[in-house]
This record gives structure tokens, C-alpha cells and sequence, in this order.
């Protein structure tokens, strides 16, 4: 069995940039890599992407949220993890069940029995490792908004969303397979510091 890692941390955290260089570390050792990405990773989840990524901010309820966010990670799993770490790979993928947590279980309403209920069902799988891209809301919301592009749904729910996801993923964070790493240095700090923990 290969190794499964995921990247969380709220919206520009920096995290989708670290996946990235991280897969190409690793590459670069001569090992396979299948780098991924939440909503998405596979064909239909990619189409499930767009439809929680663009428009407006309240066309979704939060319960609808999770289900189609559990359906895309649901055809992700099946589609890429399962089968790459099948075959020894690493799977480094940018967001998992983490995520979902926050978005939907915790800072739109108390939902996270529900989110949990639906995993457990559902996915029942959690990375082996998971490192948590931590830097303060204003910060990560800032760099979100300069990169703005059709999927700014979340980004444009504000700061004090942003604050609660980011208490929400360092709650998390106690859990053993978590690594907290500060998200305020330079990215070649960072890949450094992330490249020491494998």
C-alpha cells in the first residue's frame, strides 16, 4: 500500500502551492505520486466541483453542501486514491474529509455529527498524514481575494467565517496524524520544514 497525505488549512493558506511542491520532492526521489485535489480529483468529481465552487455564496444549504461534497469525495476515492495507493503510490491530495468538517459541519451551523455520520458511511478512510497550513484569517483571506477567480463562493462568506474555520482546523489538529506547520514563512521555508516531517 502507497501513502496517503492531505493539505488543509483555509483559503490561502497556501496549501495547494505545498501539495505541489511537495509531489514534486518526491518525484524527484524517484517515487510515484498522484497529486489530487478536493472537490475534484476524478471526472465526476470534477463536475460536482463546479457546482459548490461558482455562484452565489447562499446557493447551497449546508446540508446540501455535504451531500454533494461526501458524492464527490465518494467517485474520488473510488476513481484515484484507492487505486494509486493499490499500486504502492503516494496520494497527496489538496483538501480532504477535514475540510468538510469546517466548511459545512462547523462554521454554517452545527452539522459535524452529521458530516461524521455521512464519512463514516460513505468514505471511512483518513489520510495517514496530514499537514495543516496555519496563518491567521486576515492573511490567508487577503491572499484568496488577490487570486480571484470564478471559485470564490467561500472566500466571499468573509472574515469571520475565515476566523472560525481556522479555530475549527487547529481543534483538529490534536489528532495524532496532524502536523501544524506556520504558514507565514517563505515557500521554500515551508517545503523545508514539511519535507522534514516524512
Amino acid at each position: 500500500m502507497g501513502r496517503f497525505i492531505s493539505f488543509e488549512g483555509i483559503d490561502g493558506s497556501g496549501k495547494s502551492t505545498q501539495a505541489r511542491l511537495l509531489a514534486e520532492a518526491l518525484r524527484a526521489r524517484g517515487e510515484e505520486v498522484v497529486l489530487t485535489r478536493e472537490p475534484g480529483g476524478s471526472p465526476g468529481a470534477e463536475e460536482i466541483r463546479r457546482l459548490v465552487l461558482e455562484g452565489d455564496p447562499d446557493r447551497w444549504s449546508a446540508e446540501t453542501e455535504i451531500l454533494l461534497f461526501t458524492a464527490a469525495r465518494r467517485d474520488h476515492l473510488e476513481k484515484t486514491i484507492r487505486p494509486a495507493l493499490a499500486r504502492g503510490a503516494t496520494v497527496i491530495t489538496d483538501r480532504f474529509a477535514d475540510s468538510t468538517r469546517m466548511y459545512q459541519g462547523i462554521s454554517r451551523g452545527d452539522l459535524s455529527a452529521t458530516v461524521d455520520q455521512l464519512h463514516a458511511l460513505m468514505i471511512g478512510v483518513e489520510p495517514d498524514l496530514t499537514f495543516l497550513i496555519d496563518l491567521p484569517a486576515e492573511v490567508g483571506l487577503s491572499r484568496a481575494q488577490t487570486r480571484a477567480g470564478v471559485e470564490m463562493r467561500f472566500e466571499e462568506m468573509g472574515l469571520t467565517m475565515q476566523e472560525r474555520m481556522r479555530a475549527g482546523f487547529l481543534a483538529l489538529a490534536q489528532a495524532p496524524r496532524f502536523r501544524v506547520i506556520d504558514g507565514t514563512g517563505s515557500q521554500a521555508e515551508i517545503a523545508a520544514e514539511i519535507l522534514s516531517h516524512l
